[in-house]
């Protein structure tokens, strides 16, 4: 049990080194996950036996259901509502025509069976909305005409009808018949949308107008509330992952209370899921049995990106008077990865017998799909004449803060200081700043020009906002007995040219310093540094 904690914790580590270097190598972190994998599985160097799809299975699918759910929760309907309709199209008709051409071709080309075409296309049909999410931030690959939008709102909802496809594609490989196909397509539906919907408006209403929930329990109680939903609508016969989906996408776009604590959190767990399938991906794989299918995997990658979804995608925008450039950006944008792989899986746990190694196959066309074109994504845009510089990918989430006109600053007038007895429109005030208010005595006063500054008083400014570029940055320590700064003033330390003491806060009071001020026991001193 403690190496298989130990194992785990490694794993988990290199996977983080990973992300946070895999830029220098110009490619996607999750391609590292999947080779990390491989590294441990049978064939890699720790050769660790794992064959256990059904176990595989269950684990994706769990994680699947955070991405899904985030992919819903961080996407802002604002921004996307405007190109929902083209989102809409290509995750239900769009996915349908993609496993359709998959299939025609792979039967009459490849001569793979009907059933076997079928499950290829099927579980192929989607695009990954974590790699999509992943380049687009990432790179923050700002896109003309709403491109952005319509890329989330896609991939994060296409996923449960190329699940739907899958279920289907698995029954006709197993019984051999269609049975009750659209009595099945129309109860998944159907479910997935009402409990997706109606679970969503009783946890709004739970988290906003009870106290049921404890403070600092509102993160679990949303954890809980994914997964019931999750599982309620599975045991009813509905599409979970749709509901999951639909429940991310009305619960994000209202205002809840510690939203802007529920976000990080569900974007580290997000993240986290993503490195758990795509490392079990690897885990799974077995490289000595590539060269058999690397053929086939091949002419299926052809299909895939080249002939099925750029089909579908110009079948479908095209009449709505889509620019070229825009279609084959979006076609190029068709990641396969996650939950392509997730149904492989399922498909292959449910028993499905096949001539062709399903899950080699869907494994070497998500490595394709992510290496090749998530790697080449923002070149491909900018060829296309599709970036937008004016614009910022990161308004499409809802992690994005708007940046305000001007920020508030805090500043404490202490007994004896200069501005003490004198009035606002006398003293000089920060450039570019203005005189809000004056907190005193526990009561705010609006400043006018005669109002008079008393010690004691904190002035509210508004002053200009700005973002530190990545060569600059704020660092703080906190001033010990022995500290040799220590009942010193500023000017006597010898601080590096490339150092200012930015401020002072001392008994949770901000001091904007000068060379006088003398540094105390217990102050935090707060530098600004280039």
């Amino acid at each position: 049990m403690n190496i298989m904690i130990l194992l785990v914790a490694i794993v988990i580590l290199l996977c983080v080194l990973v992300e946070k270097f895999s830029d220098r190598f110009g490619m996607p972190a999750l391609i590292f996950f999947m080779f990390i994998g491989m590294l441990f599985g049978s064939d890699g160097l720790l050769k660790i036996p794992f064959d256990d799809f059904k176990l595989a299975e269950n684990i994706c699918s769990i994680a699947l259901i955070f991405i899904m759910f985030y992919g819903g929760f961080n996407t802002k309907w604002k921004a996307a509502k405007e190109v929902a309709g083209k989102s809409i199209l290509l995750s239900t008709l769009g996915v349908v025509i993609t496993a359709g051409i998959t299939m025609l071709l792979c039967r009459v080309l490849l001569h793979i069976p009907f059933a076997e075409s079928f499950l290829i296309g099927a579980v192929l049909s989607s695009t990954d909305a974590a790699s999509v999410f992943a380049i687009l931030r990432k790179h923050k690959l700002n896109l003309k005409d709403g491109t952005a939008s319509i890329l989330e709102v896609e991939s994060g909802s296409n996923d449960p009808v190329s699940y739907l496809l899958t279920i289907v594609a698995v029954s006709i490989a197993t019984t051999g018949g269609f049975g009750n196909v659209i009595g099945t397509i129309s109860i998944q539906l159907i479910m997935g949308i009402v409990v997706g919907i109606v679970f969503a408006k009783i946890t709004i209403a739970i988290l906003m107008k009870t106290n049921l929930v404890s403070d600092g329990l509102d993160t679990i109680f949303m954890i809980a509330s994914v997964l019931f939903c999750y599982g309620l609508t599975a045991f009813l016969g509905g599409n979970a992952y749709l509901s999951v989906y639909l429940f991310g996408i009305y619960t994000g776009n209202q205002k809840i209370r510690k939203k802007n604590e529920l976000i990080p959190f569900f974007d580290g767990v997000t993240s986290l899921a993503q490195i758990l399938i795509f490392f079990l991906i690897g885990l799974l794989t077995f490289p000595h049995q590539m060269p058999e299918i690397i053929k086939i995997a091949f002419a299926v990658v052809v299909i895939i990106t080249l002939v099925a979804r750029p089909l579908a995608v110009f079948l479908l925008l095209k009449p709505l008077k889509c620019p070229w450039n825009q279609c084959w950006l979006i076609a190029w944008a068709g990641l396969r990865g996650a939950s392509s792989s997730v149904f492989a899986i399922t498909a292959v746990a449910a028993g499905v017998s096949m001539k062709q190694d399903l899950f080699h196959i869907v494994f070497m066309v998500s490595l394709f799909s992510v290496a090749i074109q998530g790697t080449l994504l923002p070149k491909v845009a900018k060829k296309l004449n599709m970036v937008d510089d004016s614009a910022d990918v990161r308004k499409t989430f809802n992690d994005y803060q708007e940046e305000t006109a001007f920020q508030l600053m805090k500043l404490h007038v202490p007994e004896g200081h200069k501005w003490v007895s004198r009035l606002v429109k006398d003293v000089t005030m920060p450039t570019g700043s203005l005189a809000l208010m004056i907190k005193r005595d526990g009561k705010s006063l609006i400043t006018k020009g005669d109002t008079e500054i008393l010690a004691g008083d904190d002035i509210i400014l508004s002053v200009p906002p700005y973002s530190p570029t990545e060569t600059e940055k704020l660092e703080e320590i906190i001033i010990e007995k022995d500290d040799h700064w220590c009942n010193k003033p500023i000017s006597e330390l010898k601080i590096s040219k490339h150092k200012l003491i930015a401020m002072i806060i001392r008994d949770n009071q901000p001091i904007i310093p000068d060379g006088k001020t003398i540094i105390l026991e217990d102050d935090v001193v707060v530098f600004f540094t280039i």
